[in-house]
């Protein structure tokens, strides 16, 4: 299979899809590799190092899209790329299709069969393609927070971790799993004052035992949401039900009881959201204020730090895109974890919560891919 890599076009994204060595991998398979040229070069990989892996530079994204067979990406496919995809054709990637009915249906409308990293899941119930982004995005929501949260910029001048004699700064954590566990380690780690809010008792128990006690746990209500919210200089939001729109949590009218000057930092914004007055913004510009509250909603966190992000992806995509790579559409009928990556084929929906979110039919997998 030929298998292609082009460069990256959202606003202020870094990160490849294919590092130069997971090129050598797919090329060890028996595969061909075009990447465009620069692709790498957020990472700094130039395209003598992807030579050397054994790729062939296109001069054009125009290039990779026409002549591969399957296309490895990081990031949802933008419209000027989506309108060279084509029947056939393999699309491996970031989706977050429930929030993006325009994408949905460029990728309907294509023919193509698209897989997305985070509905990917494992024999555990986790979403293995997600969690090394969940990872960096919740550490990072804590650095964002804290650069927004100085007065310079809107925020309340506050230090997260206090010093002797001042008390430190409050962060709430809305939502107990890979996000929510790193967004509280980094908080914590800084001297702040945290509390994860969770509706699973069993979550609840094991964060507290992780943390030892040095982070609060609260099982979550509308009352405590509204507590910690009012009492916060963070939020987190890191909400995720896979697939699907995030639930809007924190509302307009919470805003009014919180702290002028806090920090709302939304990491479910690929999924919509979980806080009312998100809208996504990009590294250029990446807050906004809403009555007094910052808002910092950049739809592509990791894409802040492309090297440590392009690498941890890469070592969680690579095994099952050398799957479909070797297999095709037969390495999705055999893997029922690649079946639930499957978002689209052949202009049909084939998972349940994107096409419930989007008021699309669903149709099953394998009798898509068998017809």
């Amino acid at each position: 299979m030929r298998v292609g890599c082009p460069k990256e076009i959202k606003n202020h994204e870094y990160r490849v899809g294919l590092t130069p060595g997971s090129v050598r991998e797919y090329i060890a398979h028996g595969h061909d590799v075009i990447v465009e040229t620069g692709a790498g070069a957020g990472i700094g990989a130039d395209d003598n190092a992807y030579r050397a892996a054994g790729a062939t530079i296109a001069k054009t994204a125009a290039e990779v899209f026409t002549k591969a067979d399957m296309i490895v990406k990081v990031k949802e496919p933008q419209p000027s790329e989506w309108v060279q995809l084509r029947e056939g054709q393999l699309l491996y990637t970031y989706l977050h299709l429930a929030p993006d009915p325009e994408q949905t249906r460029g990728l309907i409308e294509s023919g193509v069969t698209a897989v997305a990293y985070e509905t990917v899941t494992d024999d555990r119930g986790g979403l293995p393609l997600l969690a090394p982004m969940s990872e960096v995005a919740g550490r990072l929501s804590i650095q964002a927070g804290a650069t927004a949260l100085q007065k310079a910029n809107g925020g309340r001048g506050v230090l997260l971790g206090g010093v002797p004699g001042v008390l430190p700064g409050k962060v709430a954590v809305i939502g107990g799993g890979v996000v929510g566990l790193h967004a509280a380690r980094m908080a914590a780690g800084l001297g702040a004052d945290v509390t994860i809010l969770d509706r699973s008792l069993p979550r609840l128990r094991q964060l507290d035992d992780i943390f030892g006690g040095r982070v609060h746990t609260r099982f979550s209500t509308v009352e405590a949401l509204e507590e910690e919210c009012f009492s916060a200089d963070i939020v987190v939001g890191a909400v995720l039900i896979p697939g699907a729109a995030a639930p809007k949590l924190v509302t307009r009218e919470m805003l009014s009881g919180m702290k002028k000057g806090a920090v709302l930092v939304d990491v479910a914004i690929d999924q919509g959201g979980c806080f009312e007055t998100s809208h996504a913004t990009t590294h250029a510009e990446p807050t906004y204020e809403v009555d007094g509250i910052i808002h910092y909603c950049v739809a592509n966190m990791p894409g802040a730090v492309p090297v440590t992000s392009a690498h941890a992806l890469n070592n969680a995509t690579l095994h099952y895109g050398l799957q479909l790579a070797d297999r095709g559409l037969k390495a999705i009928l055999d893997d029922k974890h690649l079946r639930n990556g499957l978002n689209v084929h052949k202009g049909r929906i084939t998972n349940a919560p994107v096409a419930e979110a989007l008021g699309y039919e669903m149709v099953d997998v394998q009798k898509a891919l068998a017809a």
